[in-house]
């Protein structure tokens, strides 16, 4: 807590912490000298300024300031007690002040804690819109001969791997996520019938995916539907990041104790309470979010692919992705620590990583660049000469032994250890980050970005999506379409 009072006392500034915007100004120019004077007994005002901040910043008084009728509830209030009589020294000032301000406070923080709890319900949750169109396609699936069509035709099966055209990989149990992705990719290319999109999904999702796309083509581009028990390694091997996942979900479980013990916790700060709100979201608890670690042994025969999440939308031509020279790189990704936009592209290891942890410290650089997954082109030829996914796997196993405390949640962190030194740095352009947490990027930024990725919670299929960003995504769907229409997806 920063305090600042003006030598006349008329103005008293307290800010709730360092670098934060949000203050509370007391303005105490209601009294009158003469008040004043009457307060410091009848003489010139002395004002004791050492024993305010001391009795301020005095962390040992907290329990003296919960409850009593007698602390000012408004500023208002406050400003009301400051002309009576009852002010009679610096003392009674301080004390009157500190506990206004530490119960403003306490409430600040319930609310915010309220508001992360409520996001975390919202952003966690199945819109039932969503469910009633998976429901429905499951049944086309079941009932509708043209919703099982083999994807792709069997003369254009070839294409799968041939690497003379442009192969896009998503994973994602999100029909109406995925096929806005895909439309938006293949609508803007200016070659669709040199695009592949390859799309994996779970077992679950795996017969209404194919049925959406089996009645929603995107011809002239080359689709494919496959669930990962259609995979020979992953059906019949060993997985390591399904072992570590089992093992991850068992350890939250454990050390979270839940979202109602970590909303109940009242000595951590709200946004590491939001932090671990949001770690028990599960969506990071799905293998869809993994999978990219495999696609070396996903495509075996391809030599490069771009990988796409399900929250973003293309807007621009992908085909030049292919023309970079990656320099033996294996990842091409965006930098996430340069840019215009202060707040999003401000991220670097330290943004990640937890380095009071010895294992962390002393293998990496915490001023080092991160990078963003979401649009990334892998070099899958250079890929297999490497130990990455190897990699992987270890640092999973180590966080895991350390309690998850090596870094913070999602499949970020570790892919930022495994691709170390691997990365290739692209131009900004292609993948404009922070649409799903803040709304503040402008309008002609986002025009101009060639990927716009709703990171964060604010997704655009959701109720608490920004509504002007939402615009972007909701052109992609067509919302006269009967399944649409059926189950009352709207772009409001």
């Amino acid at each position: 807590m920063q305090l600042h009072i003006s030598p006349s006392l008329r103005h008293v500034t307290v800010m709730t912490g360092k670098g934060v915007k949000e203050f509370i100004k007391v303005k105490v120019g209601l009294l009158e000298e003469e008040a004043i004077t009457k307060c410091i007994n009848e003489k010139k005002p002395s004002i004791n300024f050492s024993l305010i901040y001391q009795i301020l910043e005095d962390p040992s008084r907290q329990d003296e300031i919960v409850g009593g009728p007698d602390i000012p509830q408004t500023l208002e209030e406050f400003v009301a007690s400051m002309k009576g009589s009852n002010i009679r020294d610096a003392k009674t000032f301080a004390i009157k002040l500190k506990n206004m301000i530490t119960l403003l406070e306490q409430r600040t923080r319930t609310a915010k804690i309220q508001e992360y709890l409520y996001r975390h319900v919202a952003s966690s949750s199945i819109p039932k819109n969503l469910h009633c169109l998976a429901l429905r396609l499951a049944h086309e699936h079941a009932t509708n001969a043209a919703a099982r069509l083999q994807l792709p035709v069997p003369e254009l099966v070839p294409n799968l791997v041939n690497n003379s055209y442009f192969h896009f990989v998503l994973a994602s149990d999100n029909i109406l996520a995925a096929s806005v992705v895909a439309t938006s990719l293949v609508y803007n290319s200016l070659r669709p019938e040199m695009v592949v999109i390859h799309i994996i999904t779970d077992r679950k999702t795996y017969s209404p995916m194919q049925a959406w796309f089996s009645l929603h083509r995107l011809a002239p581009a080359v689709l494919e539907v496959k669930a990962l028990h259609h995979f020979d390694w992953f059906a019949k091997g060993k997985v390591p990041v399904l072992e570590a996942m089992e093992k991850d979900q068992k350890a939250r479980a454990h050390f979270r104790g839940g979202s109602s013990a970590i909303v109940a916790n009242n000595t951590e700060k709200p946004h590491v309470i939001a932090a671990k709100l949001q770690a028990m979201s599960p969506k990071y608890h799905s293998l869809m979010n993994h999978v990219r670690i495999y696609l070396p042994q996903m495509f075996p025969s391809l030599n490069k692919v771009v990988f796409l999440d399900d929250d973003l939308v293309v807007q621009s031509d992908l085909s030049p992705l292919w023309e970079i020279n990656m320099n033996g790189k294996v990842n091409g990704a965006v930098e996430t620590c340069k840019g215009g936009d202060k707040f999003v592209m401000s991220k670097r290891f330290k943004s990640y990583l937890n380095f009071s942890h010895p294992l962390i410290s002393k293998n990496f650089d915490p001023n080092e660049c991160a990078w963003a997954y979401g649009m990334n082109i892998f070099d899958l030829q250079a890929w297999r000469k490497t130990n990455i996914s190897e990699n992987y796997h270890y640092w999973l196993e180590k966080n895991l032994k350390s309690d998850l405390s090596l870094w913070q949640l999602g499949t970020l962190p570790p892919g930022l250890i495994a691709f170390h030194g691997h990365v290739h740095v692209i131009d900004p352009f292609w993948h404009m980050l922070g649409l799903g947490y803040q709304e503040n990027t402008s309008a002609a930024d986002v025009k101009r970005a060639a990927v716009i990725h709703f990171n964060g919670r604010a997704k655009p299929w959701l109720d608490i999506a920004f509504p002007e960003l939402k615009k972007l995504w909701t052109k992609y769907v067509n919302f006269s379409d009967k399944l649409i229409k059926s189950c009352h997806i709207t772009a409001s």
